[in-house]
């Protein structure tokens, strides 16, 4: 008679787990994602979050979101999914899953697409209306990406350095 633990995370709770770690990384003032790419083994192929390029020094980069008050973000932040996919520095995505905190925008999906990834799972889909996301979902289902959206069974995780 086995006396295992019950109250364990499943594989997909782990690799959004995972993925929502790496958006902490991210020094955006407003949004923070995270992406985590899996194959069929369950193990972990790249992890990403969105940033500046390489090069490109968070403090002479704007991180402003307003055209109003001049530059913004949009133009130099390299998303969480994209990252992911460079951070494999060529191993094969081909039928992998990739784990994101928020649905992918059009251009990630283009990438997600052209990489070979079989399945986004995503927690929000806050933006469902907009342009790019109603053009994200339209590219992701005509390639046949599945698209699964995360109900975690676990409300939260804690992490408990002094363990």
């Amino acid at each position: 008679m086995s006396n295992k633990r019950c109250d364990y995370i499943s594989w997909d709770e782990y690799f959004m787990g995972v993925a929502l770690l790496a958006a902490q990384r991210s020094k955006d003032p407003n949004t923070q994602v995270g992406a985590c790419i899996v194959d069929s083994q369950n193990r972990i192929l790249s992890t990403g979050y969105n940033g500046f390029p390489h090069g490109c020094s968070d403090d002479d980069f704007p991180w402003n979101r307003d055209e109003a008050l001049g530059e913004t973000k949009y133009q130099f932040v390299v998303h969480a999914e994209l990252n992911a996919i460079l951070n494999s520095r060529g191993k094969t995505l081909e039928g992998a899953r990739i784990y994101v905190g928020l649905f992918p925008c059009n251009e990630c999906a283009k990438s997600i697409i052209q990489a070979g990834v079989s399945e986004v799972v995503y927690l929000s889909d806050k933006y469902h209306n907009t342009p790019s996301t109603i053009a994200s979902r339209r590219m992701l289902e005509a390639a046949g990406v599945k698209l699964t959206q995360l109900k975690p069974r676990t409300k939260s995780l804690l992490l408990d350095f002094n363990a």
